[in-house]
């Protein structure tokens, strides 16, 4: 009888994927600031159409949505993504332990005083990069990030399907700068993600390519560009566009490249 009752529970254990959950809480043990993001499928991507063709353009035209094609639903082992964008605090850790380059509004190597709860910025797909692994982590795919970001529904923003510039740190929200991470607790993600819409753009691992199945074609598309998510607090130029906090949305900029609003949050695989 006891080696039936193990034969049944170790068959409810596999149905259930408590062992992956499992893995996921002990690995938020170690890291307390990271969310679990169960294995799964979710709506990626969107077929949305802009009627009116606009094109916005930062040194190429690029027609919003059509990057974005096709919507489907993709499967996404776990994975453990930062609760908040790295702050100014933590990259300085980082700075000081590795002695790798500081972000250049920086003084003596330093994040300025009364700023270390801010999202760092200024740094480069490079820099975010080396953080994740020193870390420990990596950086989170397009992929997980949008999962992350908008649940398994498919929702366009964080908090549901209608635009709130209020939920978020965006250009409509008056904050005139970055903020605190955590700052907007209604615009949490289904999983408690903050600030996946606006504060800082984020980089994601991923080159700029065609969405599987996408019969898209567009110039820059290669691996020339990496592919920033969520929208600053003001845009790119400081704009502020629905569009540009919607989850599904993607913006391609070399990897070199440093803005006053582009961050990153780091992700890590569960094994």
């Amino acid at each position: 009888m006891t080696k039936r009752r193990a034969l049944l529970a170790a068959a409810v254990l596999a149905v259930v994927g408590l062992g992956t959950w499992l893995a996921i809480w002990t690995l938020r043990a170690q890291d307390k600031d990271m969310i679990p993001i169960p294995a799964g499928e979710f709506l990626m991507g969107s077929d949305r159409v802009d009627a009116e063709g606009k094109t916005h353009e930062f040194g190429f035209a690029k027609p919003l949505y059509l990057d974005e094609h096709p919507r489907q639903t993709i499967t996404l082992p776990a994975f453990l993504i930062d609760r908040h964008e790295v702050t100014q605090g933590a990259y300085a850790t980082f700075v000081a332990a590795t002695g790798w380059p500081s972000p250049k509004h920086w003084v003596d190597g330093r994040p300025p005083s009364g700023t270390h709860r801010l999202p760092v910025t200024s740094v480069n797909w490079h820099d975010a990069q080396r953080y994740c692994e020193w870390r420990g982590t990596r950086l989170p795919t397009e992929a997980e990030w949008e999962k992350a970001a908008r649940g398994a529904d498919g929702r366009e923003f964080p908090w549901g399907n209608d635009y709130d510039g209020h939920k978020a740190n965006t250009g409509d929200a008056g904050r005139g700068g970055l903020v605190e991470v955590g700052s907007f607790p209604e615009g949490r993600s289904p999983y408690g993600v903050d600030d996946m819409a606006g504060n800082a753009w984020e980089w994601t691992s991923d080159w700029y390519l065609p969405h599987p199945n996408s019969t898209y074609e567009f110039a820059p598309f290669g691996r020339t560009f990496k592919v920033l998510k969520g929208g600053g607090w003001g845009g790119v130029g400081h704009y502020a566009l629905p569009e540009f906090y919607r989850a599904a949305y993607r913006f391609p900029m070399a990897p070199t490249a440093k803005f006053p609003d582009f961050g990153f949050r780091c992700a890590k695989s569960v094994s």
